[in-house]
């Protein structure tokens, strides 16, 4: 009689099931409104150029093929601009990741002189900003207009980051970083062999963050940037969709059989190239995304 009474408490009711109907309802219908652009995408991306234009393409490729992307891999010109948007991305997130990493902690100790003095000198930046004009102007005298570094040197400390990381490494017990002291261990030692193995949770969401923001970004080649062979992948893109221009294999593609891709149907490969690698690099960074690493690391 025990077990049949703990069964009947287990068995939903009727308004259960419903709610429970709607809610899976609902987020599928989330799902499907998030996911479906993006496989819309990929599907008209292996689709030829010219027989997607005339539409009617929901779920799989009307005509299949791969021209889109032998095109984009054909061309040096998206070669180039990928190339520069991976070196940006690389080299970008390493150097932010180190300077804003170091200085984050060296503001998490209560000892620093004009430890406050600071703080508030990097809210006030945080919050406020000269504009685009003293910004241009402060590239130029630097010398970084026109450069590969106008995309790495401004980005290399991220005064948000500064705020959050500085919250994280106070968390940290003192008696790691005294104990270490007493053994000799210099402060870039401790920060190197202690701090970072132990500040993964931070550092692997700094470091997504940070990739994708140089990944996506297309403002810095717009403005500060004029050579054609420094743009990055995403300026690439946004300019086909700006002038919308089709070039002359295009143009001839409906009378010839040499080519069948549009300057969209391109781009759209280019899209999903430059989407893949971070749908691939994110579920390995998920994992330390869980806090509480340090509890019950140190017992005071």
């Amino acid at each position: 009689m025990g077990k049949t009474a703990r069964r009947r408490k287990i068995r939903k009711s009727k308004e259960d099931w419903i709610l429970d109907c709607i809610i899976y309802l609902f987020a599928f219908l989330v799902f499907f409104m998030t996911i479906y652009p993006f496989y819309y995408v990929v599907v008209l991306s292996f689709n030829e150029g010219m027989d997607a234009n005339m539409g009617g393409i929901y779920w799989f490729p009307r005509k299949f093929t791969l021209e889109n992307y032998a095109k984009f891999f054909g061309d040096m010109t998206w070669i180039r601009a990928a190339m520069v948007t991976v070196a940006r991305t690389a080299l970008g997130t390493v150097c932010t990741l180190f300077f804003t990493s170091i200085v984050a902690y060296g503001m998490s100790f209560k000892e620093l002189v004009g430890r406050r003095a600071y703080m508030k000198y990097f809210i006030v930046c945080m919050y406020f900003s000269g504009g685009i004009i003293p910004y241009y102007m402060l590239l130029k005298t630097l010398g970084l207009l026109n450069s590969f570094w106008v995309y790495i040197i401004p980005s290399m400390l991220s005064i948000f980051y500064i705020t959050i990381g500085r919250g994280f490494y106070e968390g940290i017990p003192g008696s790691l970083r005294e104990s270490a002291l007493i053994d000799g261990a210099t402060e870039l030692q401790i920060f190197v062999r202690i701090i970072v193995p132990i500040s993964k949770p931070f550092l692997a969401t700094l470091a997504l963050f940070t990739s994708v923001g140089h990944w996506n970004n297309w403002y810095d080649s717009t403005f500060f940037v004029k050579d054609q062979e420094l743009v990055t992948l995403p300026y690439k893109m946004l300019a086909v969709i700006n002038t919308n221009t089709i070039t002359a294999n295009d143009m001839n593609a409906a009378g010839h059989a040499a080519s069948t891709t549009t300057s969209i149907s391109v781009q759209l490969a280019a899209l999903v190239i430059s989407v893949a690698p971070i749908i691939c690099v994110y579920p390995f960074l998920q994992k330390y995304f869980v806090t509480g690493l340090m509890i019950g690391a140190v017992k005071e």
